[in-house]
């Protein structure tokens, strides 16, 4: 809901078990790093660091400076734990694997 002076936007973070999505309204011209400080996930998850962490609008990279737009929803992104390539080759080699047994076993 706008008001003519706040702005009506979203601060998520996910965890690979946990997904938590803040609705907040927030000034006029509000930071990005501004709104996040202001929705409380920095308490909540103290593992988040603005100064490492990759922040974005909407699955699109951004600066902790950008200024926000109604209904705007502020991703925040964790580091990732695993290279997604190596980890795709590590399950098609176990569902190889799987497979061949089964046959063995046919």
């Amino acid at each position: 809901m706008e008001t003519t002076n706040h702005l009506s936007i979203e601060v998520a973070y996910a965890l690979p078990d946990e997904q938590v999505i803040l609705t907040l309204e927030v000034p006029k011209e509000t930071t990005v790093e501004e709104a996040i400080k202001r929705s409380g996930v920095l308490e909540s998850y103290p593992q988040i660091d603005l100064s490492v962490d990759k922040v974005g609008i909407f699955g699109k990279m951004c600066k902790l400076t950008a200024t926000l737009r109604e209904k705007d929803r502020i991703e925040i992104y964790r580091k990732l734990t695993a290279d997604p390539k190596e980890s795709r080759r590590q399950k098609a080699e176990m569902e190889r694997k799987k497979a061949v047994q089964e046959k063995q076993r046919s």
